[in-house]
């Protein structure tokens, strides 16, 4: 049986990319583990119009074309600490992080577990699963380099929102799209989002 998934999304731009990637995981049939930033909500809210309740959340407030297996999808508090995947005990096949906000990935690089977001990331580098942070941030400063290098010594990925357009790009959601397939390239989960270089 697969092991769940964790999927946090931070007050980064670019949450499209977080919404896409729950909503491609539910359509495949995986378990999914969510986790939205006070500030994640507040960008959903500019960039969506999407308005998320975390105290009554259900599916409906972010994906309301989508219905889920019963059990397969587990909303958690960003302050909520006593959640499963708060410990290292919890399997999980890994977490990803998008958008990744700058200061999520300085608190990730440091270990600062101020939110179950930031716990959650710890207890994936500590317990040595796959780490995925998805930074959308355009320049980069020197801090956001050094903590990109740090996290990726730890053993995280870093896979920046930067999508290709060598397969034909006509649409922002095949933008979205390409970089949701490389996530779950990473997640070794198979899919069909995008084409693949050298194939029909």
């Amino acid at each position: 049986m697969s092991l769940p998934i964790v999927v946090a999304i931070t007050g980064a731009s670019g949450v499209a990319y977080g919404r896409r990637l729950v909503e491609v995981l539910l359509e495949l049939g995986h378990e999914l583990h969510l986790v939205i930033s006070p500030s994640g909500m507040q960008v959903l809210k500019h960039e969506l119009r999407v308005e998320i309740d975390p105290q009554t959340f259900v599916l409906d407030q972010l994906l309301p074309q989508v219905c889920p297996k019963p059990g397969q999808l587990h909303f958690h508090h960003s302050m909520d600490y006593m959640s499963s995947i708060a410990s290292g005990s919890y399997l999980t096949r890994g977490m990803v992080v998008v958008p990744c906000s700058g200061a999520t990935l300085s608190s990730i690089a440091h270990g600062s577990s101020r939110n179950l977001v930031e716990r959650a990331a710890d207890v994936h580098l500590k317990e040595r699963r796959p780490l995925i942070l998805v930074p959308r941030e355009t320049p980069l400063s020197l801090v956001h380099i050094c903590n990109m290098r740090t996290v990726t010594e730890a053993g995280a990925i870093v896979l920046p929102a930067s999508p290709g357009f060598y397969h034909g790009i006509e649409s922002i959601d095949q933008m979205i799209d390409f970089i949701v397939a490389r996530v779950l390239d990473q997640l070794k989960v198979e899919h069909s989002l995008s084409g693949r270089w050298g194939k029909p």
